[in-house]
C-alpha cells in the first residue's frame, strides 16, 4: 500500500502511528516526493494548510470538523509534505 492509500485508511490511533512511522520512512527513502523535508518547511507547510483547510473540507464536500479526527490528521500530514 502507498503513503497516499495508508493515509486514507488512517482511523485509529494506532494507523496513525505506523503512518507516521511509514512517512518517516518515505521522506528518508524517497525525498524528492517531499516538497518540505525540512521540520521548519514542514510545519510552516502544515500551518498554512490547516489554514486553507475550510476550502479544502468545501473542495471534498465535506464540514470543516470541529475536532479532527486519526484520518484528518494523517491528511494534514500528507498535505504539509508538499503544500508550498
Amino acid at each position: 500500500m502507498d503513503l497516499d492509500d495508508q493515509a486514507d485508511s488512517v482511523r485509529t490511533r494506532e494507523d496513525f502511528v505506523q503512518f507516521l512511522a511509514d512517512a518517516l520512512a518515505d521522506l528518508q527513502n524517497r525525498p524528492e516526493d517531499w516538497e518540505n523535508v525540512t521540520l521548519e518547511n514542514f510545519l510552516e507547510a502544515w500551518g498554512a494548510w490547516v489554514g486553507s483547510m475550510p476550502g479544502w473540507c468545501k473542495n471534498q464536500g465535506k464540514e470543516l470538523p470541529d475536532q479532527p479526527d486519526w484520518n484528518l490528521l494523517a491528511a494534514m500530514v500528507m498535505a504539509a509534505r508538499i503544500y508550498e
